[in-house]
């Protein structure tokens, strides 16, 4: 049974994700506040979490932090918070995905489904080597000459999903969804920022990139031969 650990301080909120997932077949783990939820995580590693922000005692992305120093399990935030900048700094840490308050029941479940099938799909991933750069996505961990190779969370997502399809075209909008899920296939502005990222941890020359290839208007293309 795939477990959901739900995690916010509105018992309302809570009743409500409780019975919704249960009724599809979850498992229900619930939390609210940030210690709770932490404890929850090391003693029962859910398949998911659906995460508020706005905690009593940690704050959400403090949560998020924390989590993300020692698992990748697939983060839904779920905030009234809906500024941009929250968003931003929510999936650069690590977030699969963000939706705000109030949520269509449905569309946030679709969004639980797809991101516990990718966590299933993509659990083993293929180690690349090219020249002194060595990419293991499954453990996370890049080194070029034995010297270790620090990526973000969203970072490895997006090697990853590449890394999986190398040598075929992989389109912006299927990236964004894959990386970020439903609802973010038009904000092509964050494949530019962390694809630039990425040349310049893992590229000889960023500035000719060899590796990590862009199709202009169409996608990204991992090319290690």
């Amino acid at each position: 049974m795939t477990l959901v650990l739900t995690v916010d301080d509105d018992p309302a909120i809570l009743r409500t994700l409780s019975i919704n997932l249960k009724a599809r077949g979850y498992g229900v783990e619930i939390a609210t506040d940030g210690r709770s939820a932490l404890q929850i995580v090391h003693e029962c590693m859910p398949d998911a979490i659906l995460l508020d922000l706005g905690l009593p005692d940690l704050d959400g992305i403090a949560v998020l932090r924390q989590v993300r120093s020692f698992s990748q399990v697939p983060v839904i935030v779920v905030s009234a918070r809906a500024e941009s900048d929250d968003k931003v700094e929510a999936l650069d840490l690590g977030a699969d995905d963000y939706v705000s308050k109030p949520f269509s029941m449905e569309e946030l479940l679709a969004r639980v489904r797809a991101a516990t099938r990718r966590n299933i799909t993509g659990a083993v991933e293929p180690v690349v080597q090219v020249g002194g750069l060595l990419i293991d996505s499954a453990d996370s961990k890049a080194t070029r000459d034995g010297v270790i190779i620090h990526l973000t969370p969203t970072e490895w997502k997006i090697v990853s999903v590449l890394v999986r399809n190398r040598g075929r075209l992989v389109r912006q909008a299927d990236l964004l969804h894959e990386v970020w899920g439903p609802g973010y296939e038009q904000e092509t502005n964050y494949l530019r920022v962390h694809l630039a990222s990425i040349r310049r941890k893992l590229e000889p020359d960023p500035g000719e990139p060899r590796l990590f290839i862009t199709e202009a208007g169409l996608g990204y293309r991992f090319n290690p031969a």
